[in-house]
């Protein structure tokens, strides 16, 4: 047998990718894992704010074009273990009635071809995998489930404090669900250290459950399978009938090859894994492989989010700060028949990160002061599927993200909401004549939550994916990133994807025998 012929071929080492293969590694099958970057540095500038958030160090150095041609920088980092590299680590499982039609104002969010209760068994497995620490019982949308695997991480003062004045005003805040190697029990052993540079910024210690640590490297020390780093993946080329990949051709120091394997599983996140399938046209799939349906870079999703700060005249002195999150508003709000979203602390803020949307004048010192004395939020609302908000490809192969949002009105209201919470949590109005916060919108840049350009369904017709995320046009091509997802929700989709993962790879151990 060729030296260039595997059992299975996954293109991709994030969420999707490396926890496909974690699940795949033990069945002694030949395991060929292609990732387009190379191990991201484990060095100092890991835990700088000025190289992470202003100098983005560690992003793709490419650029992308929006619906109107205009350029931008977008938020995706190629490396082994992909975005989760860098992201905050909130591991939420979809509320059950996400997986349902749900009603919005500008819209209906679909129901998925699964229900939770398929999902639930591989949340479980991935919240152990991914050392979940959380509370069950406490958020009031949450699904049942067994208990976490590790316990929740505890609040610092001032987050205690706001987690008591939420609770005196009736509502009904929880710990934040997170993946962290954290032992609080036994701090001198523990890999968590409890920094300031989480959330956001590699993890410098390992102590993060991001795909790499988790997942790619405990199936690199099993026999048959294979890392190959800085291969970047050209196309997929089929066979003459066009139902099988007979080709993944394939970039790598300077020169091209190409591998075959008798499955193929794309996980190169929602927006490349699009771009990918759509190059990779050919006389029997002239709309792009796997793109019958013309579904393919279609309904792209990436949330509704906004960060917010509210400004106290406490100090707050919180090292780590991403441990509260509340629900209240997920499902409707007393004036308002519709979801609004999900609410988060995000990781503490410091002067450095505010720097490129401050005046210019401003001084230094007065960012400083800001975020001394900032509660920093993250807020989340759903996206609705759109078909017109999708991933092109120009000419020369550049992607252009067409965005247009949606549902902004629920976003706005929850805004709204979290405002009109801040005298109660210590953020006097007096602090600031004209507003008792500072709010950013996420731009299009900001891809952490891509999904739903490669949707799976039961109808060929309206779908490109098939109940266990094989290609209905082709019979050994899998997708197992977030392209999967027939709606965003409004919570964070990592854990989602890492169960689905878990979910496609027994059907793959079935099928491979």
């Amino acid at each position: 047998m060729s030296e260039q012929h595997y059992d299975v071929i996954i293109i991709g080492t994030g969420a999707g990718g490396g926890t496909l293969a974690h699940r795949l590694a033990p069945s002694g099958k030949r395991i060929l894992l292609l990732e387009r970057g190379g191990f991201l540095p484990r060095e100092k500038d890991n835990w700088d704010t000025r190289q992470v958030f202003v100098e983005s160090k560690y992003k793709a150095h490419e650029t992308w074009l929006d619906k109107d041609g205009k350029p931008f920088h977008p938020g995706i980092h190629y490396c082994v273990g992909g975005n989760t590299k860098v992201y905050g680590a909130a591991l939420f499982r979809l509320r059950r009635e996400d997986f349902g039609e749900l009603r919005h104002r500008d819209g209906v969010s679909p129901a998925w071809p699964i229900t939770y209760e398929d999902l639930a068994p591989y949340y479980t497995q991935a919240e152990a995998m991914y050392y979940v620490h959380g509370e069950r019982g406490v958020d009031p949308t949450e699904p049942e489930a067994e208990p976490f695997p590790y316990p929740p991480v505890s609040h610092e003062p001032r987050i205690q404090e706001l987690y008591d004045d939420l609770r005196g005003m009736g509502l009904h805040p929880f710990p934040l669900p997170l993946g962290l190697r954290l032992d609080e029990s036994d701090r001198v052993h523990s890999h968590c250290i409890r920094c300031n540079t989480c959330d956001g910024f590699p993890c410098l210690v390992d102590a993060k459950a991001d795909a790499q640590v988790v997942a790619v490297q405990p199936a690199l020390q099993h026999a048959g399978v294979t890392l190959r780093t800085d291969a970047y993946v050209e196309r997929l080329e089929t066979s003459p009938t066009g139902r099988e990949v007979s080709g993944v051709v394939v970039r790598r120091s300077g020169g091209t090859e190409s591998l075959t394997g008798d499955i193929v599983v794309v996980a190169c996140g929602a927006i490349n894994s699009a771009a990918l399938l759509l190059r990779s046209a050919n006389d029997r799939h002239p709309n792009g492989l796997a793109n019958g349906s013309d579904a393919v870079g279609r309904h792209y999703m990436c949330h509704n989010n906004s960060a917010l700060l509210a400004l106290s005249r406490r100090p707050n002195p919180t090292t780590f700060q991403k441990t509260l999150g509340l629900n209240d508003y997920y499902f409707r709000a007393d004036d308002w028949e519709h979801p609004l979203g999900h609410i988060q602390m995000l990781g503490k803020s410091d002067g450095e990160m505010f720097r490129d949307d401050a005046p210019a004048l401003v001084p230094g010192m007065a960012l400083d002061y800001l975020a001394q004395h900032a509660l920093d939020f993250w807020l989340t609302t759903e996206d609705l599927p759109d078909p017109d908000n999708r991933v092109l490809l120009n000419p020369d192969g550049q992607i252009s993200l067409h965005y247009r949002e949606n549902n902004v009105e629920a976003h706005r209201r929850l805004t709204d909401k979290l405002k009109s919470m801040l005298n109660g949590i210590g953020c006097e109005n007096r602090l600031i004549p004209s507003a008792l916060y500072l709010g950013k919108k996420i731009p299009i840049a900001g891809t952490a939550h891509q999904c739903g350009t490669v949707r799976f369904g039961t109808d060929p017709a309206t779908s490109v994916l098939d109940v266990n995320c094989k290609a209905h046009d082709m019979d050994n091509l899998y997708v197992v990133d977030g392209s999967f997802f027939v709606s965003s929700s409004a919570v964070n989709p990592a854990l989602t994807i890492m169960a689905n993962a878990l979910r496609v790879g027994d059907h793959l151990l079935a099928r491979l025998g």
